[in-house]
């Protein structure tokens, strides 16, 4: 356990309140020794080692091995001194408190969280024309995934959406929503995330939901780039609830997507209001596709549909009887066997 703490070794109480604070922020543990001589047995085997600029002045007569992984941290703009020693010693990065302060919590939070079993994935999901069931399909392409095995993170990006919360029957499950959660900086951790947010399991996976609330703001882009960020850096599928109307929290969810959505029901008005929101997507998104929802009142195909909006055709999901009545009793459980759950593995394996 003690081989995974960085190593600090800083005499300035300045410098060192601000990286206990940091290390805190994000959950990280760290070994503090008092001189290089106390830091010597660690210092090849720690995953990351931070100095002051006195312990990077005694390491330039103490002979220590250059590596990989040391910042030196002032308090101050460095001087032409600081750069030196950070340049003898092999030092990756001068940081410079407070404006370096994203970097310095972004090497604590990599410790903290460690290298992720997979490259997580970002799937986006909205409507072609309003009562879609985009935040139904991506609520049940999260929960399909936790069955398969992972791990998802579910986030509600439509403020006037009513909460995805209030879908999966969860309002009143203990945990952070939108308008509570206060992210400070552009880096959060996945497990205090895994903390603060309402989660259950499903299957072998754990599903954890950012959801907006009855009322109060929806996310920023800033809130939204370091959720998202969090959630597939530590390898899990993250599914974005968003609404038609972009504002900056959406588009920033949008932008980062691998695959972005587009449920569109067969009918001609939602081919038109289709069109017009693919129009406003424009260079944002990423690789999109349409899934069209059945039944087809004029008998549209699925192919038509897709033409008619002008993006490439995932798949067609036929109704699946009593879905609106269980949404409406709070029990949404998707069935695997069921069109919605067939929908699912078709959208995450084009993911």
């Amino acid at each position: 356990m003690t081989d995974d703490r960085p190593l600090v070794v800083v005499s300035d109480d300045t410098v060192l309140d601000e990286i206990l604070r940091l290390a805190a922020a994000v959950g990280c543990e760290v070994e503090r020794v008092s001189d290089l001589g106390a830091a010597r047995s660690r210092w090849a085997s720690a995953p990351l080692v931070l100095l002051d600029e006195e312990g990077a002045a005694d390491a330039d007569g103490a002979d220590m091995d250059r590596r990989a992984g040391v910042l030196l941290i002032c308090k101050a703009a460095p001087l032409p001194d600081t750069w030196q020693r950070a340049f003898s010693l092999g030092a990756e990065h001068v940081v410079a408190l407070p404006d370096g302060e994203d970097t310095l919590l972004s090497a604590l939070a990599d410790v903290a969280e460690g290298p992720p079993a997979s490259a997580g994935r970002v799937l986006a999901v909205l409507g072609g024309r309003g009562g879609a069931g985009a935040s139904v399909l991506a609520a049940a392409a999260a929960i399909s995934a936790c069955r398969a095995g992972g791990s998802a993170l579910l986030v509600d990006c439509d403020p006037l959406g009513g909460g995805l919360d209030l879908l999966l029957g969860a309002e009143i499950s203990a945990g952070l929503r939108w308008p509570g959660l206060r992210v400070q900086s552009g880096r959060v951790s996945m497990p205090a995330l895994d903390a603060a947010l309402p989660g259950r399991r499903h299957g072998d996976g754990r599903l954890s939901v950012l959801s907006c609330d009855r009322d109060g703001p929806g996310p920023t882009a800033e809130a939204a780039a370091a959720v998202i960020e969090a959630g597939r850096r530590s390898g899990r599928l993250v599914v974005c609830d968003l609404p038609r109307g972009l504002d900056a929290g959406a588009a920033e969810a949008l932008h980062r997507a691998d695959l972005v959505v587009l449920v569109v029901p067969a009918e001609v008005r939602a081919c038109v209001a289709a069109a017009r929101v693919l129009a406003r997507l424009d260079s944002r998104s990423g690789r999109l596709g349409v899934l069209v929802r059945g039944p087809a009142p004029g008998g549209l195909t699925a192919a038509e549909v897709a033409d008619a909006v002008g993006a490439p055709l995932l798949g067609w999901m036929r109704p699946e009887r009593g879905l609106g009545r269980v949404l409406e009793r709070g029990a949404f459980d998707p069935r695997p066997g069921g069109s919605l759950g067939a929908a699912c593995r078709t959208v995450l394996d084009a993911l």
